[in-house]
């Protein structure tokens, strides 16, 4: 992941577990090493992980198992872009659309990081819009569980478990 000025974010690496009708799907089992920016290591992951790389959509879903918090973690960012069949990237537009493991509750998270790097970062128009709809579409399919929101990912978390 990088911001919109081109800086380096969140980065892994995971398993290229396969792919389907809704993208191509990564896994990080427990023990992954998260970078971020230009530190290597930040944490470990504490449960396994899946990812889901959309094609042409401007989003990217995490689903994780227990102890998370967090079943579901959409990040709102550009279309992926597979740099070779090894490496993606994308760019964060910092909107986070998140599952509770808990009650199921759905939120949107760093609205206010979107709405400052809006200015400091100069998104433009488009780009401000194709982010706002893909967090209202991800909310909606979060809560009535469109898949691969509902039970799609369980198969692919069960190859990383």
């Amino acid at each position: 992941m990088r911001k919109f000025d081109g800086s380096l974010h969140w980065h892994h690496t995971m398993l290229r577990l396969g792919q389907d009708e809704y993208g191509v799907w990564l896994g990080a089992p427990i023990g992954t090493i998260y970078g971020k920016g230009e530190e290597s290591e930040v944490y470990a992951t504490q449960e396994p992980r899946v990812m889901l790389f959309p094609r042409d959509a401007w989003w990217t879903a995490m689903f994780q198992e227990a102890p998370a918090r967090l079943d579901v973690y959409c990040d709102v960012t550009t279309p992926p872009e597979w740099v070779h069949t090894g490496e993606v990237t994308t760019v964060d537009l910092d909107l986070d659309v998140c599952r509770t493991r808990g009650d199921a509750s759905v939120y949107i998270a760093d609205e206010d990081e979107f709405a400052c790097h809006q200015g400091s970062y100069g998104y433009p128009p488009h780009v401000i819009s194709h982010a706002e709809n893909a967090a209202e579409w991800l909310s909606a399919a979060l809560r009535d569980g469109t898949e691969p929101f509902a039970t799609r990912y369980r198969a692919w978390l069960a190859q990383v478990s």
